[in-house]
């Protein structure tokens, strides 16, 4: 049964660890991401960004497949299904599919059309027992159309979405969607502490861009309150890189190995591999 993210966020504040969220793109990539956390007993939270939504034939589609695998796969650890990076309507929509979890991406806003339409959907996930996400400032790199230049967030700006009941807060600290440049700056952990000492103790905050964001780096940040980091490129790369050395050593050739099947399984095993080093890292490993 999904599960909003409130509980396994709180729980990873006061343990002084992170829940990591993995983007889904389709069954193997969900399977993939189940069965990791299952095995090592860790909470985790299924991202689907608008993009994803529309290629895996929509958000009921969606709901359906990740229920039924919860099912028959006999997943017990707490899954929250989540929209990624939503625009106000794609948060509407993945309400009534049956999501568990939804994210409000209102940063590109003004910060006053940001707090309306963040206001606007706190009461229904109030009621209906949903997890919201906002987010504050921005997150470099390109997310569904979505383009931003990296600006640090406010902190009194943080605070001013915080105090609506927001679940958890993304507030943009220097990081980036996709891969991290030679001359990234890092994150700024100035932002950071300015941004938990304004919302306090209770909020659990949010890293988007966890791909390439150096270990000491995500270990500081879950000291300094954040509570979810967001993986998606890492898989992805290391499911490209698995299924071309299948199709360079020729594998697809021989015999069956044009099964369909057979030619996704090296990228499977290594979105498990990548999941679980991330689970590790976090501190989620028997936390469920």
């Amino acid at each position: 049964m999904l599960v909003s993210a409130k509980e396994m966020l709180t729980k990873a504040k006061k343990g002084k660890y992170a829940v990591g969220q993995f983007n889904i793109n389709n069954l193997e990539w969900t399977k993939a991401v189940l069965l990791t956390a299952q095995e090592l007993n860790s909470p985790v939270i299924l991202g689907v960004s608008e993009g994803a939504g529309k290629y895996m034939a929509g958000y009921k589609t969606i709901v359906g497949m990740v229920n039924g695998m919860l099912e028959e796969l006999k997943i017990t650890v707490p899954v929250a299904l989540h929209l990624d990076h939503g625009s106000f309507e794609g948060a509407k929509a993945c309400i009534n599919a049956g999501f568990s979890s939804i994210m409000f991406d209102g940063s590109h806003y003004p910060i006053a059309e940001n707090i309306a339409k963040t206001t606007a959907l706190v009461n229904t996930c109030d009621v209906l027992g949903i997890s919201l996400e906002a987010e504050v400032g921005s997150i470099g790199g390109e997310e569904d159309g979505v383009i931003g230049a990296g600006e640090c967030a406010d902190p009194d700006e943080c605070k001013s979405i915080a105090d609506l009941g927001v679940t958890m807060l993304a507030a943009g600290i220097g990081n980036i969607h996709g891969k991290y440049p030679e001359n990234w700056a890092g994150l700024s952990f100035e932002t950071l502490e300015a941004v938990k000492n304004k919302v306090g103790e209770d909020m659990p905050l949010v890293l988007h861009g966890g791909t390439g964001i150096p270990e000491d780096m995500i270990k500081r940040a879950i000291s300094l309150g954040v509570a979810k980091i967001n993986v998606n490129t890492e898989c992805q790369l290391s499911f490209a890189a698995a299924t071309r050395k299948y199709i360079e050593e020729g594998k697809d050739l021989s015999g069956k190995g044009f099964d369909p099947r057979k030619v996704l399984a090296p990228g499977f095993e290594a979105i498990k591999a990548t999941v679980k080093e991330k689970m590790e890292l976090f501190g989620s490993v028997n936390k469920a």
